[in-house]
C-alpha cells in the first residue's frame, strides 16, 4: 500500500506538494535551526528587511547569539496569542532560555511571495509585579 501512496503523491501538481509553511512552522523551524547551529537554515526564514540589515547569515547569527540567548539556545516552545494589523501579523511565543527562565517573545511576521518570513522579534518585558 505504501508504494501506491507514493505514486499518488508523485502525480499531484508540484504546488500541492510544496505547501507554504504556517507561521508556527516557520518560527519552530528557525528555533530548531538555531539549536542545531544551522545558521543558513535560520537565515532562510528572515524577511528581506532583516537580511538587508545584517547582510550575511554570520552577522545575523552573531546578533542572535549575543542579543537573544533565549532564541540561540531554546527549549519548550509554546505558541500564544496571534494578532493581525494591516500587513504584519504578530505571534507571541513562550520559550525557555538556556538559564531555565521562560520568556515571551513577540514575533513580527510578514507574508512574502515565497511564504511567511520573520521581520523582527522583541522580548516582552515581565511586569514588575512578577519580577
Amino acid at each position: 500500500m505504501k508504494p501506491l501512496l507514493l505514486t499518488a503523491a508523485l502525480c499531484l501538481p508540484i504546488d500541492v506538494l510544496a505547501q507554504d509553511f504556517s507561521i508556527e512552522d516557520v518560527i519552530r523551524d528557525q528555533l530548531q535551526s538555531f539549536n542545531e547551529r544551522d545558521v543558513a537554515g535560520a537565515w532562510e526564514h528572515a524577511s528581506p528587511f532583516i537580511k538587508g540589515m545584517f547582510g550575511t547569515p554570520e552577522n545575523f547569527a552573531r546578533m542572535v547569539e549575543n542579543g537573544y540567548p533565549m532564541v540561540w539556545d531554546n527549549s519548550d516552545v509554546r505558541f500564544l496569542d496571534r494578532t493581525e494589523l494591516e500587513s504584519i501579523t504578530r505571534q507571541e511565543v513562550q520559550i525557555q532560555g538556556p538559564n531555565g527562565l521562560f520568556y515571551i517573545l513577540d514575533y513580527q511576521m510578514i507574508e512574502a511571495p515565497d511564504g511567511w518570513r520573520i521581520n523582527g522579534v522583541q522580548v516582552i518585558p515581565v511586569p514588575e509585579a512578577y519580577s
